[in-house]
């Protein structure tokens, strides 16, 4: 088990030491024995998981030097993906892990208290809620979110809380150039600008996977995200 961890992330020049891979491991058998009661994932298998889970976390280092992040907020962060796969594995960042639900930041704070993970918190709350908030709104030098929304949706919901130089990093699969397209007036209007978009395959996998890559290249106005809702009912064109 350990070998493979260690043999994927390699592919990415990702380098581990004991502890790390130990981290990973415990993480892995959190998120299964919290599983049987909650619905945190539909993938338990080891190498599922290190595969679908662990392996696409922290493949964002195809486009993004993490030595350059220092605060990384994490939105929709669900059972801790990406956030917590990348601070094991670059734990000088400050993450800040980002749910709407309850039970989820519950098991997010029994992983992080179990890891012994320091400069690491959760927030139980609305996106649209605290992107109001002085101590989020612009602060992150990166965003990222593996949830599964329109790029349109997500935009409104991450730009704000990323500082002018920042950047919001989108985990996404398929095609993608249409959906990219459809946001790209709204991701103007957010602030942002669009670097760029990497499509690759995960290492020894079949899986294929795109990163959409924004910059912040102005504040964004007061008036966004919208009210409770709204980015995901009538996402902006």
């Amino acid at each position: 088990m350990e070998c493979m961890l260690k043999d994927r992330l390699e592919a990415l020049d990702i380098i581990l030491d004991q502890e790390q891979i130990n981290q990973f491991d415990e993480y892995y058998e959190i998120l299964v024995e919290w599983n049987k009661v909650m619905n945190l994932t539909g993938i338990t298998e080891y190498q599922e998981v290190v595969e679908k889970h662990f392996l696409d976390s922290l493949s964002i280092v195809k486009v993004m030097d993490m030595d350059q992040a220092e605060r990384v907020i994490d939105i929709g962060t669900g059972a801790g993906f990406p956030g917590i796969p990348l601070k094991i594995a670059f734990p000088k960042l400050d993450i800040v892990l980002l749910d709407s639900l309850n039970k989820r930041i519950r098991f997010l704070d029994h992983v992080i208290e179990e890891l012994g993970l320091e400069g690491i918190r959760t927030i139980h709350g609305r996106a649209e809620d605290y992107a109001r908030d002085g101590k989020y709104r612009e602060r992150f030098d990166l965003c990222v979110s593996r949830a599964v929304a329109n790029l349109s949706s997500l935009s409104e919901y991450c730009l704000p809380y990323v500082k002018v130089g920042g950047r919001f990093v989108s985990y996404k699969s398929g095609d993608i150039e249409e959906e990219v397209n459809d946001a790209s007036k709204a991701i103007a209007l957010l602030g942002g600008k669009k670097e760029r978009i990497e499509k690759f395959q995960l290492p020894d996998t079949d899986i294929q996977r795109s990163f959409v890559v924004i910059g912040k290249t102005k504040n964004t106005q007061k008036r966004y995200p919208r009210k409770a809702g709204m980015p995901t009912k009538e996402p902006l064109k």
